[in-house]
């Protein structure tokens, strides 16, 4: 009785360990935001420029500088330059149709893709005037993933049990306490392959192929930035600063265009746990299944 008394305190003090760590980390590198300063860099007319790094948690902070520059008649261009191995299906559809409403706007967006832009980072993409990857961008990975991790043998070794009392058969799907069964495996499948054809549909209607085509491309595989090109996924290869000159042809500017940014600052660590960290925290630690359009090795 004593060894398993252990082998519980054990298991909780290391879970505690464990986010302490994460929360240092987190303090320690992650304490960056955005502010209202602006930084400037060249002469003549402007070009905003919109960075989305790392994982898609939230579209909040994506899509208030889109509404921002959107209003702003001085920017003549928008350069998105996306980081991101992708992540939420409901964050990376709202940054996409907030891309997509500003470019229908009239305003032109190219889409700079640096060295990784996948799954949601590549949805993202879809909603710019065109696409640019540098020709070793890793971009594809089209397609959904749902993670359900199952506890059930280190809860029996540590001798934790769960009583589930549920209003319908499926209220507990996905649970991490137990296994998944085969009419639960047939429903979620057919979750994931509906989130599957939302991604289709909108590279469809975006890129202008052939389903068939994107469903046979479209099978979590990644590409490089080259082999994007050939299949159509992207319009132009291309460094970040050929996006930035791109850009202000397209917004009409004569020479040199003038790039706008918000500038980073530092947060407190309440501004990380309330803002797109916590999200983070809530996508990743929370409940399960958690369905993504995202990247993963």
């Amino acid at each position: 009785m004593a060894k398993k008394q252990d082998w519980i305190i054990g298991f909780f003090f290391f879970g505690a360990v464990i986010v302490f760590i994460f929360f240092i980390l987190l303090i320690v590198f992650g304490m960056v935001g955005s502010s209202n300063e602006i930084s400037f860099s060249g002469a003549g007319e402007k070009v905003g420029v919109i960075e989305l790094n790392g994982i898609i948690t939230s579209s909040r902070s994506i899509a208030k500088q889109f509404k921002k520059f959107d209003k702003d008649a001085s920017i003549k261009a928008i350069v998105f330059r996306i980081n991101s191995p992708g992540g939420g299906i409901a964050a990376s559809q709202e940054i996409y149709e907030q891309v997509k409403r500003t470019r229908d706007h009239g305003k032109p967006i190219i889409a700079s893709m640096g060295s990784v832009a996948a799954s949601g980072g590549y949805y993202v993409a879809l909603g710019a005037s065109k696409i640019m990857a540098n020709p070793g961008t890793t971009t594809g990975s089209i397609g959904v993933i749902a993670e359900i991790p199952n506890f059930k043998k280190l809860l029996d070794k540590i001798g934790i049990q769960f009583t589930i009392i549920k209003s319908g058969k499926y209220k507990d799907i996905g649970s991490p306490y137990r296994k998944v069964t085969g009419d639960e495996m047939y429903h979620l499948q057919q979750w994931i392959d509906n989130g599957y054809d939302q991604f289709v549909r909108t590279i469809v209607k975006e890129r202008k192929l052939d389903e068939k085509r994107v469903r046979e491309i479209g099978d979590g595989r990644v590409y490089t930035g080259e082999q994007a090109l050939g299949l159509s996924l992207i319009d132009s290869l291309g460094t970040y600063d050929d996006a930035i000159q791109w850009a202000g042809k397209m917004g009409g500017i004569k020479g040199e265009p003038k790039v706008f940014r918000e500038r980073e600052k530092r947060v407190t660590v309440f501004d990380l746990v309330r803002g797109d960290i916590g999200g983070f925290i809530r996508n990743n630690l929370g409940t399960w299944p958690r369905v993504k359009y995202q990247m993963v090795f």
